[in-house]
Formats: C-alpha cells, structure tokens, sequence
C-alpha cells in the first residue's frame, strides 16, 4: 500500500520511480528545448521563416516536463500526482507538438541520409497505423484506467523500473495522442477532421468518467486520504477539460483554415462547373458538338439540292 505521506512533489521523481530517472528526464526535455530552439536559430539566419511562438511554445512544454519531474508540486501525494499526470500526460505533450518538431527537424537537416530516413519512417506504414487516432486514444486513456483503476500504481510505488517503465508509457502515449488528433507535422496517413474529432469526444468521455470513479474510490492498494482523493479527481476531471478544449480548439481552426482554402478554389462560378463534372456531362462541348452535327448536316443537305 502506498502511504498516505508519499509525495511526488518531494520525492523527486513522483509517487513512484526514482529521483534518478525524474533527473535524467528533466535534462533529457531540456537538452531538447535547446535542440529545437538551435535549430530554429539556425533556420531563421539563413532566411527560412519559423515564428517564435513555436519557440516560446516548445520551451514552456519542456520546462513544464522537467518541473514535474524535479519540481515541488502542490497539494497532497495523490494530488500531486495528478498535477504530474496532467503535465506530463496532457499539457507538456501539446505545447510541443503546437511547435511543429517534426517539421522542425525536416527544414533543419542538411542533405544526407538523416534527412531521406525521417521521411521514410514518418511515411512508413506502421508509422501510419500507431498515428491512427483511435489507437492512440486506446494506447493513452486505456493506460490510464489500467493505472488507477488495478494495483499498478501501488505496485509501481515499490518497483523502481516499473514506475520509470509507466512514467515513459504516460509520456509516449500522451505525445503519441496529441500528435495524432493535432496532425500539424507531415505524415504519411492525415486522418480527417471527423476521425480525429469524434476520436478526441471519446477520449474525452472516458478520461471524465475515470475523474468520477476515482472520485468515489481510490486506486486499489493505496492509502491515500478522502480529501486528498477528491481533490485530485476533481483536478483531473476539470484540467483534463482544459486541455480537451484547446486539442478542440486546434481541430476548429483547421477545419476553418480547410473550407477558406475550398472556398477560395473554387471561385464564384466553381459550383456548377463541379457539378457538371461530377455528372459526367460538360455542357460546353456537347453544345460544340451539336452545332457542328448540325451544320455538317446543312451542308450535306446543300449538296445534296
């Protein structure tokens, strides 16, 4: 069982692992902050466009990975291990993929073999599958109720490599979730809005009902108080919310960015013409065609008389 006193916020690397593993993770996210932040530099002096709120964006990701990692976090142990899984699992996870990484790297790599390999690997066909929204949904909210809802959490409070194997699962499939419903780096397989949007409802749905059962029990083999339980469900309940609506909100504003590009194709008189091409029947050439058939035929008639 957990104690009651066990805190993510003093123990370093959270309510299981090791302050080993929350060290190597806090320089891991910040060796990557000045990795894009180079490259970025990089781009723009030699006359490429990047904005700076990809920067700025990308920074506060990595920064606020490191903090849950090393950082005093507030409220009780099991609350601040929902602050934790909030930064880690959802927060950090979009601001960095809002900063196009991927795209990044794309621009910045010289001419070489690691620049034809990335695309090779974000086209590849598996690649395409573990993008598949639903999928990563199941990979990212099914971890979470397979988490809090078994005796994983206790068990990962006692085992050091099974905590640090949990704390990479939560990370990789929250990246893995926000880069799929986001879709802003180029990839191999770009499911629609509709995939993506009923996807994000879903996994909505179920990380809200996770907050509500958490709510009425804690997870099994803790000993974690009432007030401290309630607190941290409400947090997740709430702040997942948060971070849903601004996923939403990215989804919204590509499918405005999509119909202005639609619109803007097909110009005033586009309806019709598409419609006439859909049908198969082009009127321009078949009036040709048919003043022609007739005036061949006026001819003939004229040598015939």
């Amino acid at each position: 069982m957990i104690p009651a006193h066990a805190h993510p916020g003093h123990g370093g690397a959270g309510l299981f692992g090791t302050e080993a593993f929350g060290a190597v993770v806090a320089v891991a996210a910040l060796t990557l902050v000045l990795a894009y932040l180079t490259a970025a530099t990089r781009l723009r002096r030699r006359g490429d466009a990047w904005p700076r709120h990809r920067d700025a964006s990308f920074a506060a990701g990595g920064a606020a990975l490191a903090h849950a990692f090393v950082g005093t976090l507030p409220g009780g142990p099991f609350t601040a291990h929902m602050v934790q899984h909030l930064v880690v699992a959802m927060a950090a996870p979009l601001l960095m993929v809002l900063a196009r990484p991927l795209t990044l790297v794309l621009r910045a790599l010289p001419p070489g073999q690691a620049r034809r390999a990335l695309p090779a690997v974000a086209h590849s066909r598996p690649a395409a599958w573990l993008l598949f929204p639903p999928l990563a949904a199941l990979l990212d909210i099914g971890g979470l109720w397979l988490l809090h809802r078994t005796p994983l959490l206790a068990a990962a409070h006692h085992r050091p490599l099974l905590g640090a194997a949990v704390h990479v699962h939560v990370l990789a499939a929250g990246l893995l979730f926000t880069f799929a419903v986001c879709r802003l780096d180029p990839v191999r397989h770009g499911w629609g809005l509709a995939w993506r949007g009923t996807t994000l409802l879903a996994a909505g749905w179920g990380h809200a009902v996770l907050a509500r059962t958490l709510y009425a029990a804690p997870p099994p083999g803790t000993g974690f108080t009432a007030d401290d339980v309630h607190t941290a469900a409400r947090l997740m309940y709430y702040g997942g919310d948060l971070v849903e609506i601004a996923l939403a909100t990215v989804l919204a504003a590509q499918w405005y960015a999509a119909t202005g590009r639609a619109l803007r194709r097909r110009g005033p008189g586009a309806p019709e013409a598409a419609g006439q091409h859909a049908a198969g029947t082009p009127a321009g050439p078949r009036q040709t065609n048919r003043r022609l058939a007739h005036a061949r035929g006026g001819r003939a008639v004229s040598r015939r008389a």
